[in-house]
């Protein structure tokens, strides 16, 4: 079997790894093995963390609607239930947006939500 030099195709794919690697910490973006290693890891926390983040939103949304509604005088369980029932559909990005931006919008929300649960 012949010998195979992989010089070229080796050092390709070494310049790509440390190439991705840049911006990590000292030899992590310097050195192939640890370069390699550390890369692999950040695309696993990347991955995790595209899913993650769309959890964290929801959950900020939800505390956001939470504050506004009881400054509305009413909890955000009561408000929710209260929007199904009157056939109001907005979702939690909407109603946390309108929370923060045009609470004279929200209260209104609020309002056609105490009368459906009324």
């Amino acid at each position: 079997m012949p010998r195979v030099k992989t010089g070229i195709v080796r050092r390709r794919r070494h310049k790509k790894v440390l190439k991705a690697a840049k911006g990590f910490f000292s030899g992590r973006r310097k050195h192939f093995r640890k370069a390699k290693e550390q890369l692999e890891r950040s695309l696993v926390y990347a991955f995790r963390d595209r899913r993650q983040k769309k959890r964290d939103m929801r959950s900020l949304w939800i505390v956001r609607i939470n504050a506004a509604c009881r400054l509305n005088d009413i909890n955000y369980s009561r408000f929710m239930n209260g929007l199904k029932m009157a056939g109001i559909e907005l979702d939690r990005k909407i109603l946390a947006d309108m929370a923060m931006n045009d609470a004279a919008a929200f209260s209104s929300v609020v309002v056609s939500a105490k009368k459906a649960l009324a």
